[in-house]
């Protein structure tokens, strides 16, 4: 086997890896949830967290309107928005996605929890980091909203309804509008 053919199978095991992970993550997480089966066809987080996978691969790519066109796909079937340019890691779970929205400098770490309404955004029209940046095993609740670019850190719990304009040390609770560490 050559090894640019070696190194894209490799690449593309990595990638069937996270899907598992992914699935995984959810049956794991909702006890609600009764096969593999039920994940893969009606969990539309899961669905609008690959489509932006396939846009993120394209913006990087410079593919800037393909990108843009399978994310506005993605939020017309799963009433998530994900910017192309947005920066996500290892399985995150958007749980009742609908009217999720995340903008193009967010930053999300591993492990993260989203719930329906969040909205990750910006209060700056300019700039390189207009966004948030969310750590790693963050959980943030139904309609939180997190604007700037502020910093949520590892371990961050952040309450329904929520509106963080700065930021957050880890291993905190954050609730309140605006927000403040209970």
């Amino acid at each position: 086997m050559e090894f640019k053919t070696y190194l894209k199978h490799k690449c593309s095991f990595k990638k069937i890896r996270l899907l598992r992970e992914e699935v995984k993550m959810i049956r794991a997480y909702d006890p609600a949830v009764t096969s593999t089966a039920e994940v893969l066809l009606t969990y539309s987080g899961l669905h609008a967290v690959w489509l932006y996978r396939l846009s993120h691969h394209l913006w990087c790519r410079h593919h800037c309107l393909s990108a843009q066109l399978v994310t506005q796909i993605s939020r017309l079937f799963t009433g998530v928005e994900i910017h192309p340019g947005a920066k996500i890691g290892k399985r995150l779970l958007i749980d009742h996605g609908t009217g999720i929205v995340i903008g193009e400098t967010a930053e999300i770490g591993n492990d993260v929890v989203l719930y329906h309404g969040v909205t990750l955004g910006s209060i700056a029209n300019h700039g390189s980091s207009r966004h948030p940046k969310i750590g790693n095993r963050v959980f943030i609740g139904a309609g939180a909203t997190i604007l700037g670019a502020v910093t949520i850190n590892d371990d961050v719990k952040v309450g329904a309804a929520a509106v963080v304009l700065h930021d957050v040390p880890a291993g905190k609770t954050i609730v309140g509008n605006p927000g403040h560490i209970c």
